[in-house]
């Protein structure tokens, strides 16, 4: 599995124990930034790591902001990913088993980083169910195909 990560600066602590995690795991990432706790937009960092996650260079990965709202919404609004902002190992593990989610956002300035990897790990170990689910899945992906468009 290959992950790209990223964050803002408000996710910047949050991001570097993700990155600590990812490698205890020996699980392949990359970091597209932030680098720092400098102020900066979050906007850029999730547009890159969606447009690496979109080209297929990358299986899965793993956005953090303050809130975990703006990074969420920005994941959304690319064709194929599954964006899904998780606050506890329950809702880790059902954005996986039931929503194939392939976009972690968590919340740098709500998350506690223990916590935070808990919800990792949930995430990254749950499965999709498929079945049922597959079927509500088919209906997004549809529902995705009529609203988007690629412009290049």
């Amino acid at each position: 599995m290959r992950i790209v990560i990223a964050s803002d600066h408000a996710g910047f602590k949050l991001k570097k124990a993700i990155a600590d995690g990812l490698e205890a795991r020996g699980i392949d990432f990359t970091d597209v930034g932030t680098h720092s706790e400098e102020r900066v937009d979050y906007v850029e960092y999730g547009e890159e790591a969606m447009k690496r996650l979109t080209s297929g260079e990358f299986d899965r990965a793993v956005l953090v902001c303050g809130a975990g709202l703006g990074m969420t919404i920005v994941a959304n609004k690319f064709k194929g990913v599954r964006g899904t902002l998780c606050l506890d190992e329950y809702m880790a593990e059902m954005s996986r088993a039931h929503n194939d989610s392939n976009c972690l956002t968590l919340a740098g300035r709500i998350l506690p980083a223990d916590e935070a990897l808990r919800v990792l790990d949930v995430w990254l170990d749950t499965a999709f169910e498929g079945g049922r689910h597959q079927e509500r899945l088919d209906k997004i992906i549809d529902l995705e195909n009529r609203n988007f468009r690629l412009v290049e």
